[in-house]
């Protein structure tokens, strides 16, 4: 008699993992900024203190959102997958602004927007998909 053994759950394909880094790293970058933004107006720097702080932590609460979607999508949860894209989405028009920004910034907008096409691409492959979308035995 042989022992059946359980069928090992599929990994997570390599284009989720690549969207959610991505995801949560555009997340972490604007939880910086927002902090960056607060630390500034508490240092003096900023003209209208209750402003800044209050902009810093809206931006901050922005960047959790991109964290708390590329969290579900490591655990591959649907819910994860709008969310990311829609961040990766606006990825695109903040890179074209900062490239017509010139100097410096037309490299940064370079890799913003080359975050955001690949953050899309890897969500949207059809592997990822596969792997949220089908019914999971539990």
């Amino acid at each position: 008699m042989t022992a059946e053994t359980p069928a090992p759950a599929p990994a997570r394909p390599v284009s989720l993992t690549l969207g959610a880094a991505i995801t949560a790293l555009e997340g972490a970058a604007l939880a910086v900024v927002g902090v960056s933004d607060m630390v500034s107006a508490l240092s003096g720097q900023a003209k209208q203190l209750a402003l800044n702080e209050f902009g810093g932590l809206v931006i901050v609460l922005l960047g959790v959102l991109p964290m708390l979607a590329a969290r579900a999508l490591l655990k591959e949860r649907r819910w994860g997958r709008s969310p990311a894209v829609l961040t990766n989405s606006i990825c695109l028009p903040v890179a074209y602004y900062m490239i017509q920004s010139g100097g410096a910034m037309i490299v940064v907008g370079a890799v913003v927007g080359l975050l955001g096409l690949v953050g899309i691409g890897s969500l949207l492959n059809p592997k990822s998909t596969a792997a949220l979308y089908t019914q999971h035995e539990g």
